[in-house]
């Protein structure tokens, strides 16, 4: 691509990758010597024996891996009001939640305003390479999904809030450089009320649709929500834009403010939006709608791949994740936007933290146990899986993330990696583990059965059904049907249930066949929309629209008594697996 269109910022920020990936192992030196020097003196290292110390291989001797759990106590303390320097010498100023919709609980992550506006910041790095790829990019607006959460104080009085949320009220997303790129004002993204807030970003989104160049929502499933609430909701809009008011169910006076500055009478763009809304074809409903859009921004890795094919059957433009990133930490930067979905890997951003790897060996079920050896980011080897461990400017210190990464290649001197999977989120009723990617590839292959009668699974979940012995596998199976497909029989989601357990581990099919410790896999069909009230439960319960993902082995109740009260059909495995 010509340099022509990228201007001085653009190009100093293309060197500073090229600069990082070519040195990083000096970086990540110098970060980790930067966050001993300024932490040197707080309880929680002084504790371990590491009181001044600098010295790399002393902070590997003294400074355990941990978990969330094992930092709780202290965590706690400061969110109880204690301000003295527990993990961090910066004062922790407020905290960010991270949902826990993976399979965890919510957990609380330290953090101080400049560490944020470091993070934030990152944003600036995939400017340049999507101005190259799609050029005039910036002459157009995003729709860019956001919401803001309503947020909580700890005992303490301090503030603890979502990313998601924590984005829409920054500095950064506010200056007017960001709002002017944007489709919806900020008091729409800013209202903690999900369907004012969804429905009005829908609208305005709709009154400009010819200069919308990009859609995008933090995670694919999001976007797949928003795509039914479309379908549902529609002829309100179509109503709103035709007549210029707004409708009477938002009552928030900013946003309905917020919308009157952007919505005026469009009887013509109305009845565009009517004509292609009542033909009740979907397919390619974004790019007919919004005509200019370039891509899809969005997560589609790990769980979220499950969602690539509903993508695809919206919107029919290209699909990019840029960044791998979560509450605890930013990590790295998608250097080839258009790669395909299932093909996305992340350069990782040596100036981001201290990252270090344990080494993980899922065919064994090892899953990283104590007593394996760390590895520096530099030192990793292609096709190895790690799971990823954190030291942070913000008081984590050798900190398991709980994500399984496998490294794909390398920019320069710094590892790409792919997002396996979480670690733990597992079914296991004997001595078999059946992790988040086996379960998705098991129904992948189990989904190919479907496909010629013209059926898709919408959305799956799961769980290990102890409640007799021996147990079972349960999965709860959401689908979708083209018009013309007939009742699909009976015999063909037996044999989808025997697909799954074919395509499970050689140690669950013999505790199933052999052994005789697993009984038949079942296949609960739920109704239509039951995945999306999975979601509003969750939401009500605190998570974050944004931020949500339906965790793909279920450990709630409360979630497995709302999916039981949706199923319209079960069916079992009727043979043994081989």
């Amino acid at each position: 691509m010509s340099d022509d269109i990228l201007d001085a910022k653009d190009k100093q920020i293309l060197y500073h990758i090229e600069d990082f990936t070519s040195n990083a192992d000096e970086i990540q030196r110098r970060v980790i010597t930067e966050i001993l020097s300024k932490n040197a003196h707080v309880e929680y290292l002084k504790q371990l024996g590491l009181d001044g110390s600098t010295d790399i291989s002393t902070f590997k001797k003294l400074i355990p891996v941990v978990s969330y759990e094992q930092l709780k106590p202290y965590i706690d303390r400061i969110a109880d009001g204690d301000d003295s320097p527990i993990l961090c010498a910066d004062t922790i100023t407020d905290f960010l939640i991270s949902t826990g919709t993976s399979g965890g609980a919510q957990k609380l992550i330290p953090m101080f305003q400049s560490e944020l506006l470091r993070r934030l910041a990152t944003n600036y790095y995939a400017i340049p390479m999507m101005k190259q790829l799609f050029p005039g990019l910036l002459n157009g607006k995003e729709m860019f999904f956001n919401f803001t959460r309503a947020e909580t104080k700890t005992k303490g009085g301090m503030v603890a809030q979502l990313l998601s949320s924590c984005l829409s009220k920054c500095s950064l997303f506010s200056s007017v450089e960001v709002l002017r790129a944007y489709t919806s004002p900020i008091d729409i993204i800013r209202c903690t009320d999900v369907y004012q807030s969804l429905y009005c970003q829908l609208l305005c989104g709709l009154c400009q649709n010819q200069i919308v160049l990009r859609v995008g929502a933090l995670f694919a499933s999001t976007l797949i929500y928003i795509f039914k609430f479309l379908e549902n909701h529609w002829a309100l809009l179509v109503n709103d834009i035709r007549t210029g008011t707004v409708d009477a169910k938002i009552e928030d006076p900013l946003v309905r403010e917020s919308v009157m500055s952007v919505l005026k009478p469009n009887p013509e763009l109305a009845d565009f939006i009517e004509s292609e809304c009542s033909k009740g074809a979907w397919e390619g409903i974004v790019t007919r709608l919004w005509p200019n859009t370039k891509y899809i921004s969005t997560v589609v890795t790990g769980s979220m791949s499950q969602y690539i094919p509903q993508l695809n059957f919206y919107c029919k433009c290209p699909i990019v994740s840029v960044f791998y990133a979560s509450s605890e930490c930013f990590f790295g930067i998608n250097l080839d936007p258009l790669c395909k979905p299932e093909e996305i890997s992340y350069t990782f951003m040596p100036t981001m933290a201290y990252f270090e790897f344990l080494p993980v060996d899922r065919a064994n079920s090892n899953n990283g146990e104590v007593g394996q050896e760390l590895v520096d980011l530099v030192d990793v080897k292609l096709g190895q899986e790690y799971e990823v461990v954190v030291t942070t400017y913000a008081g984590l210190y050798r900190y398991c993330m709980g994500d399984i990464l496998r490294v794909t290649g390398f920019k320069n001197k710094t590892p790409n990696f792919s997002f396996a999977c979480r670690k733990n989120v597992i079914l296991s009723l004997d001595i078999e583990k059946t992790d988040e990617v086996d379960l998705h590839h098991a129904v992948t292959e189990a989904s190919g059965l479907l496909s010629p009668l013209g059926a898709i699974i919408v959305d799956y979940t799961s769980y290990a059904d102890s409640s007799t012995f021996p147990g079972h596998y349960v999965l709860y199976w959401e689908i979708q049907c083209r018009e013309e497909t007939s009742t699909i029989p009976s015999t063909v989601y037996e044999d989808c249930c025997l697909a799954v357990e074919e395509s499970l581990s050689s140690v669950y099919r013999q505790a199933r066949s052999n052994n005789k410790v697993i009984n038949p896999l079942e296949i609960k069909i739920v109704e239509t929309g039951t995945f999306e009230k999975l979601m509003e439960q969750a939401v009500d319960r605190g998570a974050s629209i944004s931020q949500y993902k339906t965790p793909r082995c279920l450990k709630s109740t409360q979630m497995i008594e709302l999916l039981d009260s949706k199923v319209v059909s079960n069916y079992f495995s009727q043979e043994y697996p081989k």
